[in-house]
């Protein structure tokens, strides 16, 4: 919706970027506002979690545009909001996260269990007997099941009480102001050098990535998270102020690859978090290793995905 109404803004200069800037972040802040009368309104399950998505979806693309293109905007008023926003996608996206990994580790101990551990995986040392990946699976399942919804059970108490809670309630306040009323400084910084700008901070961050660390090594996986990060600001600000077609195959797939990244590295976590409970079974902690080694063996094909996806915007781009 808002994309279309950019689509004919004409230039993106002067008075006319506070404009463009100002239409989107009021149509973020109108389908932010919509999507929690949707979520307060809901009464299913299905139809609460898809407004809790589209709350996160607003609230990130208003956040990171407050970031990209703060030169245009109240710097106080900016800087205040931005993090509240963060906090706010964040807090409701954990139980959306916790349940997607159980699914993720559960489906993997399905596939270990059938077709064995995927070509490169490094298998955990001392194997015991052919028989103890299918004992210890059942297991290993069982205890992830127990700790992720847990943490799921824990995560959807704390967003309930986020969302009543007076911290929110002033955030809401300010998205119900930006719906109307958005605090431009009046500054001449263009669009297009801010949008370059958020491109070019992506563009080193890509080229830093080169030799970061072993795959098997988690503390590599910081600057590709944070290349993550601002692969999305990227897409929000072409949002904002378009440069190519409003829908960049190359780009979608690098965020795709990038998304499959950390949802691998933060299940490979799981299961290591899994193995290290006290007084498991020996079968249940190699099943978890094997489930480990598989999971960053997923990270190792995520970075070459998002590698050869970039490789071909960088081909592509004028």
């Amino acid at each position: 919706m808002a994309q279309q109404h950019l689509e004919s803004s004409g230039p993106l200069e002067g008075n006319d970027g506070h404009d463009v800037l100002g239409s989107y972040l009021r149509a973020q802040a109108t389908e932010f506002l919509r999507s929690l009368r949707q979520h307060r309104e809901s009464g299913a399950a299905d139809g609460t979690a898809d407004a809790a998505r589209a709350l996160r979806r607003a609230a990130r693309r208003v956040s990171g545009t407050l970031h990209t293109f703060r030169p245009l905007l109240d710097a106080e008023w900016s800087d205040a909001l931005r993090p509240e926003l963060a906090w706010l996608s964040g807090t409701l996206a954990q139980e959306h996260a916790y349940g997607d990994r159980l699914a993720r580790l559960s489906e993997a101990l399905q596939r270990l269990t059938t077709t064995g551990p995927q070509t490169g995986a490094r298998l955990p040392q001392q194997a015991p007997a052919a028989n103890a990946l299918t004992v210890g699976a059942a297991k290993a399942a069982a205890l992830l099941d127990r700790q992720l919804t847990l943490a799921r059970t824990r995560a959807h108490s704390t967003a309930l009480q986020a969302l009543g809670s007076s911290r929110f309630h002033a955030v809401a306040d300010s998205v119900a102001v930006l719906a109307s009323e958005v605090p431009l400084s009046g500054a001449e910084t263009e669009l297009k050098k801010l949008a370059a700008e958020a491109e070019s901070r992506l563009g080193e961050a890509v080229s830093s990535l080169h030799h970061t660390g072993h795959p098997y090594n988690a503390d590599a996986d910081t600057p590709w998270h944070h290349v993550r990060l601002l692969l999305r600001l990227h897409r929000y600000a072409q949002e904002v102020a378009p440069e190519r077609p409003p829908t960049d195959v190359r780009l979608t797939e690098a965020a795709l690859a990038l998304n499959t990244h950390r949802d691998a590295a933060e299940a490979a976590a799981a299961a290591a978090h899994a193995a290290r409970t006290p007084r498991i079974a020996p079968a249940t902690a190699y099943a978890l290793g094997v489930l480990h080694a598989d999971q960053r063996h997923q990270v190792e094909a995520a970075r070459d995905t998002f590698r050869a996806a970039w490789q071909r915007q960088a081909v592509g781009t004028p």
